[in-house]
């Protein structure tokens, strides 16, 4: 009989595309919507894929034989996908979408037409790219420079932030010559996770971008005002799995003094009347952080379960500095939410994972 986490696994495999006119082989389905205007499309992007490969691999050696073989199978398919989204000068630099021509808004009728909405490659992308393939050590140091080359204050300073926060010389989301600077705390995370993850040397850009997730954290601010701190996972929930994911692997010690404080945000969170996927992500960022929770039944979750849920989004303002079209661009009126069914049962693998390693290490001692 299979497991929970097998049958996850298979559910995760059978949602990869096999390749169609609008996902290409080896891409997991998503979709772009914006429930307030009644727009809905599916979108092509590499953003989910990779992310969902990232996580299947951070939890593969917990799985049976035949699932891990599922997985490096699933994994080698979206990797093979990557060199469509790389950038578009051969840079090794990643996009949400295919660079070759650019398909921003793909699947739609408006917003591909115009350049206005064409993005640059991100450090998100970049860094889940890295993290899921074999970059060589040429590779790695190539993209630690390129990310200070476009950090905050090395051609031009971050105004959409804080006022303390302004000075601060760590990472912008964007690669691009022309583009604003930009702080996300989860996309800082990940990026760290990046670079973390291959020992590279830390630098000033990573001790600002540490500094930034330890201040909205420590000032609550993740918490009062999420959409300020992280534009595109501007959720509670999302900030706290991104910045325990990145505390359980490595412990920072310039974030050691956030884990009580967000051990104990995350439990008063999760008293609260949040959505069952909330519940799932905070629970695995509570275990992550060596604090033992109540089993939730995801053996018994549906595709219903994901209705609502969404882990990314785009606010289509976020590019304007000025002060007042800033200030629109927390409507949910001009927000993109993406979603995808094969990541949300990938988010309820991890939790099955993770919640079973972490009672059989509690079963030990």
């Amino acid at each position: 009989m299979k497991s929970t986490l097998d049958i996850f696994i298979n559910r995760i495999q059978e949602l990869q595309s096999d390749g169609d006119a609008l996902f290409p082989e080896g891409i997991f389905p998503a979709q772009r919507t914006n429930a307030s205007i009644g727009y809905h499309r599916p979108d092509t992007t590499m953003f989910f894929s990779a992310i969902t490969c990232f996580t299947l691999q951070t939890i593969q050696k917990y799985c049976s034989p035949e699932s891990q073989a599922q997985i490096t199978a699933i994994c080698d398919n979206v990797v093979a996908n990557y060199p469509d989204f790389r950038n578009k000068d051969g840079l090794k630099t990643y996009n949400f979408w295919k660079t070759k021509p650019s398909r921003h808004f793909p699947n739609g009728y408006i917003f591909h037409r115009f350049e206005h909405f064409r993005i640059p490659d991100d450090i998100d992308d970049t860094a889940f790219v890295y993290l899921t393939s074999r970059p060589s050590s040429e590779e790695l140091h190539w993209l630690k420079d390129k990310l200070a080359l476009h950090a905050n204050g090395t051609k031009q300073w971050i105004r959409n932030t804080y006022p303390e926060y302004k000075s601060l010389r760590a990472y912008s989301t964007w690669f691009g010559k022309n583009m604003y600077i930009e702080f996300d705390v989860s996309v800082l995370s990940n990026m760290l996770y990046c670079i973390m993850h291959y020992g590279l040397p830390l630098n000033e850009h990573d001790g600002a971008s540490l500094q930034y997730i330890k201040s909205v954290i420590e000032t609550d601010r993740y918490i009062t005002a999420p959409f300020r701190c992280a534009h595109q996972y501007p959720r509670t929930p999302l900030i706290i799995y991104h910045v325990a994911r990145l505390i359980a692997a490595f412990d920072p010690p310039a974030l050691k003094p956030l884990k009580e404080k967000l051990i104990a945000d995350t439990k008063r969170l999760l008293e609260t009347g949040i959505s069952r996927m909330d519940k799932v992500i905070l629970s695995t960022s509570l275990m992550r952080l060596g604090i033992q929770t109540d089993r939730i039944p995801v053996e018994n979750f549906s595709d219903a379960d994901f209705k609502g849920f969404y882990f990314f989004i785009a606010g289509l303002l976020t590019a304007y500095e000025n002060p007042l079209l800033y200030k629109l661009s927390h409507n949910p009126l001009f927000h993109m939410h993406w979603t995808c069914e094969a990541h949300c049962w990938t988010l309820l693998a991890e939790y099955d994972a993770i919640w079973i390693q972490t009672n059989k290490e509690a079963v030990s001692i």
